[in-house]
C-alpha cells in the first residue's frame, strides 16, 4: 500500500532565471479568499490542487502566487495564453484601445473589427474567408452547429467519443466525456462515433500518428497502408449506416483532442471521414479551439496537419491570449444561410477583443512562436519519451508541437489507467517543485502539457527533470 502521502519533494534541477519582479501582493489574506470561494462562488467551478494556488501575477511563461513564489506554467490557463502572460505587445495595444473606445457593437463600423477580420481570414485557405466573432469556444461551436443545420437543411451531427466541444446545453450533445454530462435532456440530433485512439483503442501501432513519438504498440502496417485507420473508418461507416439518416448536417472533430489528453488519430483518418460526410450532404467542422494559432508547430491550423480543408472552423482560447473572444470562420455561401434572419451578438468582435486578437497575431509572427512550438515541442516530446522508456507507469507520450499528452498507466501491457490518487501525488509534487501541469482524459489519467508558446528548451530541461523526480518519488513510495 502507498503510505499516506505528504509532499516534501525537492529537485536538483534549477529553475531558469527570470528578471521579472512581481508587484507586492496587497489583496485579502489567503484564508479570506478561501471563505469567499466557499460562500460566494459556485461550487461547480473547481480548483486544482489540495491547497489551491492563489495567483497574483503573470509574465510570459511564468506565474507568481500571493507569496511571490514563481511557477513554470505548462498549461497556459487551459491552452489559452498563447503568446505569454501579459505579453507587452498585447498589453500595450489593449491599454491604448481601452482609452479610446471600448464598445459600440456591430450596428456601426469601427476600424478594429475590419482590420482584424482581414488579418485573420488572410491566414486561411480559400474559400474560408468570412468570420463571425463571438466570446467563447462553446458559443463558437454552438453557432457552427446552427450554421451547418441551416445551410444543409439537415439535422444530425456526428462527433468523436472523447471530444470536448463546449459546455452549453447545445454543444453538450457533441461533447463526449461523462464528467461534463448533466442529467438533463441534451444532444438531440447528435451522435457519437468510435474514437480512433491508437494507444487506448482496439487498433493502433507504431506508425499511425503524425508525431515525433509513436505508441509502444506493435502493428503490421506497411509504408502508406495503416490497418488501424482502415478499421476505424469501418466503424465510422457503421455509424453512418446505422445511427443517422441518409443525409447529415455535419461532422465535428478537433485535429488533436484536447480535454481528452492530446489524443491523435491515425494519419488520413480525418481525410476519409470528411469525404464520407460530404457524400451524405454534410459539412465538416474543425474545432481549432486548442490546436490553432501555430501550436502544432508544423502548421498554423491543426486541420492543415491532416491535409484537409473544412467547411467551418471554430477558434477560441489562444485567439486572444486570455481575452474572452472566439470566432467561426467559414465560406461566404455558408455564412449567408445565417443572414436569412437576424442573428446578432452584442459583444462579439468588440473593439477591445479585435485589438487584442490582432496583437496576438503580430506577436506570433514577430516572436517566431509557430517555429518555437515546433522546435521546443519536438524537443520536449523526445525528452518525455525517454521517461516513458524508463518508467513502467508512463504509458504513452504523444502530440505535436506544444500540444502534448503523457498518459499514465499501471503497466504498459494492460494500459489500465493509473489510479487517480497516485496521479494526484505526482501532479502535486510537480507543483511543489514549481511546475504547473494540466490533467485530462476519461479517467483524468493524462497529463496535459500545453504551455505558452514562448517557452524555451531551458524551461523544458527544468520541467522534464521535475517530472522525472516526481516519477522517481512515486516509484519509491510504491515500493
Amino acid at each position: 500500500r502507498l503510505q499516506k502521502w505528504k509532499s516534501s519533494v525537492s529537485t536538483q534541477a534549477k529553475m531558469p532565471p527570470c528578471d521579472f519582479v512581481p508587484e507586492k501582493y496587497e489583496s485579502y489574506p489567503y484564508e479570506r479568499m478561501q471563505k469567499i470561494r466557499e460562500q460566494n462562488i459556485v461550487p461547480s467551478l473547481r480548483t486544482y490542487y489540495k491547497k489551491p494556488l492563489l495567483l497574483h501575477q503573470g509574465h510570459m511563461q511564468w506565474l507568481f502566487d500571493h507569496k511571490g513564489k514563481r511557477y513554470l506554467d505548462l498549461f497556459a490557463g487551459i491552452v489559452t495564453v498563447s503568446v505569454g502572460h501579459c505579453h507587452p505587445k498585447v498589453t500595450m495595444a489593449t491599454q491604448k484601445q481601452l482609452a479610446r473606445l471600448w464598445h459600440t457593437t456591430n450596428i456601426y463600423m469601427y476600424p478594429a473589427i475590419h482590420e482584424y477580420a482581414e488579418k485573420l481570414t488572410s491566414l486561411f485557405p480559400d474559400p474560408l474567408k468570412v468570420v463571425y466573432l463571438t466570446n467563447s469556444g462553446s458559443e463558437a461551436n454552438d453557432l457552427a452547429m446552427f450554421m451547418a443545420r441551416l445551410h444543409t437543411r439537415n439535422f444530425d451531427i456526428i462527433s468523436l467519443r472523447g471530444g470536448y466541444h463546449g459546455g452549453s446545453p447545445y454543444t453538450l450533445g457533441l461533447t463526449s466525456l461523462t464528467p461534463y454530462k448533466h442529467g438533463v435532456a441534451n444532444g438531440f440530433g447528435c451522435t457519437t462515433t468510435m474514437l480512433p485512439d491508437v494507444f487506448r483503442g482496439p487498433w493502433g501501432g507504431s506508425h499511425c500518428r503524425d508525431s515525433p513519438v509513436q505508441t509502444v504498440r506493435k502493428c503490421s502496417c506497411t509504408e502508406g497502408a495503416c490497418l488501424a485507420k482502415d478499421q476505424y473508418i469501418e466503424q465510422f461507416k457503421d455509424t453512418l449506416n446505422t445511427s443517422v439518416p441518409k443525409t447529415v448536417a455535419g461532422f465535428i472533430a478537433e485535429p488533436i483532442q484536447g480535454v481528452n489528453g492530446a489524443v491523435q488519430y491515425p494519419r488520413n483518418f480525418l481525410k476519409e471521414a470528411y469525404q464520407l460526410i460530404r457524400e451524405r450532404g454534410g459539412l465538416c467542422i474543425s474545432d481549432e479551439v486548442q490546436t490553432g494559432f501555430g501550436r502544432t508547430g508544423s502548421h498554423f491550423w491543426g486541420f492543415q496537419t491532416h491535409g484537409v480543408v473544412p467547411d467551418i472552423v471554430t477558434l477560441a482560447k489562444g485567439i486572444g491570449n486570455g481575452f474572452p473572444m472566439a470566432a467561426v470562420v467559414t465560406t461566404k455561401e455558408i455564412a449567408s444561410s445565417l443572414a436569412q434572419n437576424l442573428h446578432f451578438n452584442t459583444f462579439g468582435g468588440n473593439p477591445l477583443a479585435c485589438v487584442a486578437g490582432a496583437a496576438v497575431l503580430e506577436a506570433i509572427e514577430e516572436d517566431g512562436l509557430q517555429k518555437n512550438s515546433e522546435d521546443v515541442g519536438t524537443y520536449m516530446l523526445l525528452e518525455l519519451a525517454k521517461l516513458r522508456d524508463k518508467f513502467e507507469i508512463v504509458g504513452d507520450v504523444r502530440g505535436k508541437g506544444l500540444m502534448i499528452g503523457v498518459e499514465m498507466v499501471t503497466d504498459k501491457d494492460s494500459r489500465r489507467p493509473l489510479p487517480a490518487e497516485e496521479i494526484s501525488q505526482i501532479w502535486e509534487d510537480c507543483k511543489d517543485m514549481g511546475v504547473l501541469i494540466g490533467r485530462g482524459g476519461l479517467y483524468s489519467q493524462t497529463f496535459r502539457i500545453k504551455p505558452p508558446m514562448c517557452i524555451t528548451k531551458r524551461d523544458v530541461d527544468f520541467a522534464v527533470e521535475v517530472f522525472r523526480t516526481a516519477l522517481q518519488k512515486h516509484v519509491e513510495r510504491a515500493a
